[in-house]
């Protein structure tokens, strides 16, 4: 039942989410617990009574990992420059400050804002206002006359601006989108505000601009990445695994009715 319970939740948390920006559904694994054996097989050919299988009591189940699923979810345009989604497996780097302390953080999270500095120019950062880094591993910050109205983002995640003043060619602004990949994708931990944080079990970060993955992503501006969340997929989901639970609850109170029924024999 406990097990059931976690596995509800899961679903839980996975539909609340169905609207959250690059979010990445969850699923609940399960392995079975320890196995008594009451008699083992027995092949003895000189034996005529000899047992052809086990015969064993399982002693129930216990959730092993959740592991996320990393598709890409469907994509929503917006029209909005600001918004950015990730076409392929890579993610967005993040820098946040806990308590002094610099640390790098992932997110598939396009839904970028922007800061005002005090010298007028403009900071790219998440909704939390944690800025954003580009290749050369530091912050994206727009020339104080640039406006993020007039910035476009190529494929491969280079800032460009529409120069008004020159017959409204593109001007490069040589900043683009530090983009990188893992290893093991679902070794990564969920530390919430669509973060990642990297761990000994997704490896370490591979850059995708010095060519250390197979292949690269691909940015869509004006476009926001959704949910990968499927709503039909998880209210089954959620039906099984409240199925399983009534059920279980059940086995409890058939089991104490027939230890009833035993104990009543005494009398």
């Amino acid at each position: 039942m406990t097990a059931q319970q976690l596995n509800v939740d899961t679903v839980a948390n996975n539909l609340a989410n169905v609207n959250t920006t690059g979010f990445k559904k969850e699923r609940l694994e399960f392995k079975t617990l320890l196995y008594q054996t009451m008699q083992r097989a027995d092949l003895d050919e000189a034996n005529p009574r000899s047992r052809p299988v086990n015969l064993q009591v399982g002693h129930g189940v216990t959730p092993v990992v959740s592991t996320k699923t990393f598709t890409t979810g469907s994509f929503q345009r917006t029209d909005d420059p600001q918004d950015v989604a990730i076409e392929g497996d890579g993610f967005f780097v993040v820098q946040i400050d806990e308590n002094g302390v610099q640390r790098e953080m992932y997110t598939r999270d396009g839904a970028f804002k922007t800061s005002i500095m005090e010298d007028g120019s403009t900071l790219l950062t998440t909704s939390d206002g944690y800025p954003i880094l580009n290749t050369d591993g530091e912050y994206i910050i727009l020339p104080p006359e640039v406006l993020m109205k007039d910035v476009a983002v190529d494929e491969d995640g280079r800032f460009s601006y529409v120069d008004h003043a020159n017959n409204n060619t593109f001007v490069d602004l040589e900043m683009q989108f530090q983009m990188v990949q893992f290893r093991n994708p679902q070794g990564l931990e969920s530390v919430g505000r669509n973060l990642y944080g990297i761990t000994a079990a997704s490896g370490e970060k591979l850059l995708e601009a010095e060519g250390e993955t197979n292949s690269s992503s691909r940015l869509r501006q004006n476009f926001l990445e959704m949910s990968n969340v499927s709503v039909a997929d998880e209210m089954v989901s959620l039906i099984v695994a409240q199925r399983a639970y009534e059920l279980n609850s059940k086995v409890i109170t058939t089991s104490d009715e027939m230890l009833q029924s035993a104990n009543a024999l005494k009398r």
